[in-house]
Order: C-alpha cells, then sequence, then structure tokens
C-alpha cells in the first residue's frame, strides 16, 4: 500500500509529494521543491529508502529541489518525460525571470514513458501522458494490486486509487497555459483523457493547493463543465 505525504512551501505555494510503500519503507520524491528539506528530514527521521525522484514536468517550482536531493543521494535516479527536458536544462534561467536563483538541477538519469509504470516497494504507479501545462507533462496513477486499469470499470480491492497530478488540475482550477509549451485546448483533452476517466473516488494530489476527487472536480470545477473539449475525439 501507498502513502503520501505533501510538504507545501516556497513564494508558489507549491506541493512536494513524498510517497512511500507501507510494506517495504521505500519512497519516492515527486516534484521536490521548496519543501524538500521537510522531505528529507521527513525521511531521515522515519529512516525510508528514498529510491528515485519523479518529476510531473519540468517548471522551476517543481525542479528547484532536485540537487538538494542530490546531495544526500547522490546515485538516486531522476525521471523525466523527454520533452520537459529544455525546461529542465532552462531551470536556472526561469528562476531568473522571477527575480529568484536556483541551483542549475543535475541531468535526468531516466526517461517517464507513458503506460510504462514505476515500482514504489511492492507497490506500482502508472505513468500517463497529459501534456497541456508543459509538453511532457504526465501524471502518476496508483493502481492497487488486482485492480483493473482506469477505464471506466470497478476497481478491486480496498485500497482506494490516486493521482498525483502536477499542475494538470487543482481544486476548482486548472493548469496555467500561457507558459512556453502551454496550450490550452490540448491540456483539456489531457483531462478528458487521463484524468477524468479515473473513478470518481479517486483521490487527486496537485502541484498546489488542497487534494481533492475526480468526482469533486466533475461536478464543480468550473473548467469542466459540459463536454470538456468540443469534438475532442
Amino acid at each position: 500500500m501507498l502513502k503520501v505525504e505533501r510538504f507545501e512551501a516556497g513564494d508558489f505555494l507549491q506541493n512536494t509529494y513524498l510517497v512511500r510503500c507501507e510494506n517495504t519503507g521505500e519512497a519516492v520524491a515527486v516534484d521536490p521543491g521548496a519543501g524538500t528539506g521537510a522531505l528529507l528530514g521527513t525521511a531521515r527521521r522515519r529512516r525510508f529508502e528514498l529510491e528515485a525522484v519523479v518529476l510531473t514536468h519540468a517548471h522551476l517550482d517543481h525542479v528547484e529541489g532536485v540537487a538538494r536531493v542530490r546531495d544526500h543521494y547522490p546515485e538516486i535516479p531522476i525521471h523525466l518525460h523527454r520533452l520537459d527536458r529544455p525546461l529542465y536544462d532552462n531551470a536556472a534561467n526561469q528562476a531568473r525571470q522571477f527575480g529568484m536563483q536556483v541551483r542549475t538541477p543535475p541531468p535526468p538519469t531516466r526517461e517517464l514513458r507513458p503506460g510504462e509504470t514505476l515500482r514504489v516497494g511492492s507497490s506500482f504507479l502508472e505513468i500517463r501522458f497529459a501534456p497541456g501545462h508543459s509538453p511532457g507533462h504526465v501524471i502518476l496513477v496508483h493502481a492497487p494490486k488486482g485492480a483493473r486499469r482506469a477505464d471506466g470499470g470497478a476497481w478491486e480491492g480496498s485500497v482506494r486509487p490516486f493521482a498525483l497530478v502536477g499542475d494538470v488540475v487543482f481544486s476548482g482550477s486548472i493548469g496555467r497555459t500561457d507558459l512556453p509549451g502551454g496550450d490550452f485546448r490540448t491540456l483539456l483533452g489531457s483531462i478528458e483523457s487521463q484524468v477524468l476517466t479515473l473513478p470518481d473516488d479517486a483521490v487527486l494530489y496537485p502541484g498546489h493547493g488542497p487534494s481533492t476527487t475526480v468526482g469533486a472536480e466533475r461536478a464543480h470545477n468550473p473548467f469542466l463543465q459540459g463536454p470538456v473539449v468540443p469534438n475532442y475525439r
């Protein structure tokens, strides 16, 4: 079983996540931003084995803590979709645009490929491609052991499904599309095909703000009322 802990911090109030397997103590850092110090302290105190850095996308606030993780775990792999590599390599330039300074993150070591799964202890995260906020944005879906894929069918087992959705969708809103590589229609298509196909009770952990559920966003998110993308299919 996987557990998710959130560390909100920084000027952007970004959510850094620690996803850990309760069975093995293995864990991954998802989108290490300004909350990276708190994440590392928690991992150290509880003696979790931090196995990987996983990035939903490469905007500044989601990668500014990667170098700090590497300081403590010099061999830890860094996972990123290849289409966000240009953003990742220009993290320092992104920071300067906001009057900030960040350490250049070390090069990613592994490519996130949609349709594959990432092991966390005895459980897995499914990688789904969800561009629109950035060209190589992905979301990470937890499919409990024995569960069918999220294609509209029922989930088996007692573990509630969840997704780490980065900046694709928030509680009551969606990701911005006015940054380089963003596209409004593409983002709405990603939400329709990759998020709204999850069960209504699936928990969504966004890159900013509180967690929500698919059902709550389907019912109340003003951007998702009616056909999300006319004639998308």
